[in-house]
């Protein structure tokens, strides 16, 4: 078993996974991320990128493979220590808004710190200002059915931003969201995870999305893929665009 480098966060290798019908999830995907990085994982839907995001945060123990954290191998690590490692320093956004339906808005954004063990006034102090940040402050005191679908998607990148976590693992973060409410979520993720040396990994099918990253990687069918575009055949319908093709790495 071989170190990963000092410089990256995160480090993968050759990681394998079949689902439980039998279809391949990941194969053989390895990657580095490095710390205070925000990283795109792109590919259609169906390609592994959630897969690869729940690996890699240790939600879903790989088949094979290595995973670190830190110079830490989470592959070997035990479910409770894995479990420990998300809640003190993984975030987590799901592209479905799933919130405690008891709880109000500033006590959905906060239960995270609260678990940790922080007291409740500055717990509440934080999650207040990621609201703010995210132009829903004013529903701190609402319930997660007095809003709308875009503004519960809100509360939870709010929720997973307030603890400062050392990794927040984005799954298509803004899919709810309608364009110009995804431009502005995704402008504020981005400058908070910067201005705070956050690492972020974020799943995403949608080219505008991963050009806000500073590096992307591909996936195709669980692979890992870069994309050569070629000039069009003289004299073919093609002319007026560009062909691709996916090679694996």
């Amino acid at each position: 078993m071989v170190a990963p480098p000092d410089n990256d966060v995160l480090w993968a290798r050759a990681l394998h996974f079949r689902h439980d019908d039998g279809s391949p999830g990941l194969s053989g995907v390895s990657l580095g991320v490095r710390e205070g990085e925000i990283l795109a994982v792109g590919g259609p839907r169906g390609s592994g990128k959630t897969t690869l995001l729940r690996c890699l945060s240790g939600l879903l123990p790989a088949k094979s493979g290595e995973v670190w954290f830190n110079s830490v191998p989470v592959h070997t690590m035990t479910p409770v220590a894995r479990e420990r490692l998300r809640r003190e320093r993984f975030g987590w956004i799901d592209p479905a808004p799933l919130l405690v339906a008891e709880l109000n808005v500033w006590e959905n954004a906060a239960l995270p710190l609260m678990l940790r063990g922080t007291g409740r006034r500055r717990a509440k102090t934080a999650a207040l200002e990621w609201l703010e940040r995210l132009d829903i402050g004013d529903t701190a005191r609402r319930h997660p059915e007095e809003l709308t679908h875009a503004q519960r998607q809100r509360v939870c990148i709010a929720r997973a931003l307030a603890p400062a976590p050392s990794v927040l693992f984005a799954d298509e973060p803004t899919a709810p969201l309608h364009r110009i409410d995804r431009a502005h979520v995704l402008r504020t993720l981005t400058t908070a995870a910067r201005s705070h040396g956050i690492t972020v990994v974020l799943a995403t099918h949608d080219a505008q999305t991963a050009a806000l990253a500073d590096r992307t990687v591909s996936l195709l069918d669980g692979r890992r893929v870069h994309t050569l575009h070629l000039p069009p055949l003289p004299g073919t319908a093609e002319t007026e665009g560009l062909a691709a093709c996916s090679l694996s790495v």
